[in-house]
């Protein structure tokens, strides 16, 4: 039965690479079209049981087309009964999916949010955590959301060797300039079992360079890649599910002129109610690199 996420998915496209070195050679240019292979779907009906979930908001349902839920999950290598952890789960796009799959088959999900130990966490990261809890306190739903302390002076955020799956989703580009990526894969690959995954997402920088401290929320694969090296990950894979030919990369406001952001002024400023989003919101989410590292066995 494919259900309401499976006769969508029909619009997904996955191509996976081999993460011998940089795959920033392979990436085609804006504006290009890659010509790639049929889209797959998901023999785990767990997985899309999960998507087709009736309790996922329809801003979520409106985002698949862009993110590819059960493609990417797969492509990570979720399973059935795994650890998962899920760094900085923001709104919880991934949360909706992943705590409802874990609960059905037997799994546990980790959200590591605002690290409750560092004194220095402002009363807005205390607030966001709670909304947070509260949001997925329902565990008929999403059974039993752990949540695990997560910022820039936090322990480890799970047991050495107790986790499967390790999700960071669009915020390297954050961690690095601000000097926090060499502790978080670091953090990842002591949690993690052997042979366990590291998976990213992020807005890809690749073909041209970053710009000075990532400021316009792209990142490139080769900075990914030379961290997750540098914490003794092995490039694992890489997929084209969510790439965007149409992202130019050059917008007004970075990453977030595009949708689902979609910002209208500079930071600090009232948003212009005057922009024309047209021209952005035609190009859709951003262009996204989408990896996988394994820790060694």
């Amino acid at each position: 039965m494919l259900g309401r996420y499976g006769v969508a998915a029909l619009a997904a496209l996955t191509l996976s690479l081999p993460l011998a070195g940089v795959v920033a050679a392979r990436i085609a240019p804006p504006g290009a079209t890659p010509a790639l292979p049929p889209p797959k779907f998901s023999s785990d009906p767990n997985l899309v049981d999960a998507v087709d979930g009736a309790w996922r908001p329809a801003a979520d349902v409106a985002r698949d087309k862009y993110r590819h839920p059960i493609e990417t999950l797969t492509f990570w290598g979720v399973k059935p009964h795994a650890v998962v952890v899920d760094l900085e789960p923001g709104g919880g796009y991934w949360t909706r999916i992943l705590a409802p799959y874990e609960r059905t088959t037997g799994g546990r999900y980790i959200a590591g949010v605002a690290d409750l130990e560092n004194p220095s966490l402002s009363e807005g990261g205390k607030r966001g955590r709670e909304a947070f809890a509260t949001r997925f306190a329902d565990e008929k739903i999403y059974g039993k959301v752990e949540l695990a302390n997560f910022g820039p002076k936090s322990a480890p955020f799970a047991p050495a060797g107790s986790v499967d799956v390790v999700i960071t989703s669009r915020e390297l580009h954050n961690w690095a300039p601000a000097g926090r990526i060499g502790k978080i894969m670091g953090d990842a690959f002591a949690a993690l079992k052997p042979g366990g995954i590291l998976a990213v997402e992020d807005h890809r920088a690749d073909p041209r360079p970053e710009v000075a401290k990532m400021a316009d929320g792209y990142i490139s694969t080769a900075t990914v890649i030379a961290a997750a090296k540098a914490a003794g990950f092995v490039p694992d894979g890489a997929s084209e599910i969510n790439a965007n030919s149409k992202d130019t990369k050059d917008h007004p406001f970075g990453v977030w002129t595009l949708p689902p952001s979609r910002q209208s002024a500079a930071d600090g400023k009232p948003a212009d109610a005057a922009f024309d989003h047209t021209k952005y919101d035609a190009i859709g989410e951003s262009d996204r690199m989408t990896l996988r590292f394994k820790k060694p066995v």
